[in-house]
């Protein structure tokens, strides 16, 4: 892995931006952004649209500003071009921004309470394709819907299987267990979890990086922040608001931000240059204010 890529992961005040949409959340992103699915015939179409706003963002001026200190990508903007460069070469060469990916190929229906994640006989193929295009680490999202001992055991085993996997090809994982911030029992949901994921970590012997929901009880993944195999810990916006998630954020200390909706929250292609950037600096400024408590 690259070491001063690693360090700015490791240290570096600011946050992660998750630019990751895949195919079934791509036509919600791009509604939200203002267009509308009948302005694209195809998936191909789709595609490129959600392209030309990724493209937008990164190289807006508010993207330099050096407080955001990772992108998470969708494969086909990591293999797609930004001003003649590899998406990944542009974030880090342009922006000083390290590069993930997200593998995961979706979720498998509920059971035990949980969604694992799909089977994915691939993963290692697309490792190596992600450190051939210079990615530093990836991302895999599962969901938790219930306080289920099980099922969130099973969760947490697949992450760290899938990590470890990861790890072998020389690329840092985000393990990204999610609870559903409609979880009837959030709290002893994040009990069970925080307890099996101190347990895997335990037994690791390289530092992995974790993507959570933000706690109902503040603070209450100090242990698993504070963990020797925990290079950083990192947190959702899960639907909330941008607000509502800033202000949850900097309740937590020692947890910075990888938002999505959150991030994007107000910007739209019909935004004149000025308007799109401004915006997109106050959103940006709004999460790195939560992300440095």
């Amino acid at each position: 892995m690259n070491k001063e890529q690693m360090q700015q992961m490791r240290q570096a005040p600011g946050f992660i931006g998750a630019l990751d949409q895949s195919g079934g959340s791509t036509p919600k992103a791009l509604k939200a952004y203002g267009i509308e699915p009948d302005a694209y015939a195809s998936e191909e179409e789709m595609f490129d649209l959600i392209h030309q706003m990724r493209t937008r963002m990164i190289t807006s001026p508010a993207f330099a500003t050096g407080k955001i200190i990772g992108v998470i990508l969708f494969e086909r903007t990591m293999r797609g071009q930004i001003e003649g460069m590899h998406t990944a070469d542009y974030l880090w060469e342009k922006r000083h921004i390290v590069p993930f990916l997200k593998v995961d190929k979706g979720l498998e229906e509920e059971a035990n309470g949980v969604q694992l994640m799909k089977p994915f006989p691939g993963l290692g193929k697309l490792c190596d394709e992600a450190v051939n295009f210079h990615v530093f680490g990836t991302k895999m999202r599962s969901v938790i819907k219930q306080a289920n001992e099980q099922g969130i055991r099973d969760i947490v085993e697949q992450q760290f299987q899938w990590g470890k996997e990861i790890l072998a090809h020389g690329l840092m994982p985000i393990l990204e267990p999610e609870v559903d911030i409609h979880c009837p029992d959030k709290a002893k949901a994040e009990e069970i979890l925080k307890r099996e994921l101190l347990a895997q970590l335990d037994k690791m012997t390289e530092p992995v990086m974790l993507k959570i929901t933000i706690p109902t009880v503040e603070n209450y993944y100090k242990e698993v922040i504070e963990h020797p195999m925990m290079l950083r810990v990192v947190a959702l916006s899960g639907g909330y608001s941008r607000e509502h998630a800033n202000d949850l954020l900097s309740r937590n200390h020692g947890i910075i931000a990888s938002f999505s909706r959150a991030l994007v929250e107000g910007l739209s292609a019909q935004q004149s240059d000025a308007d799109f950037n401004a915006m997109l600096e106050a959103s940006i400024n709004g999460v790195y204010k939560a992300s440095i408590t």
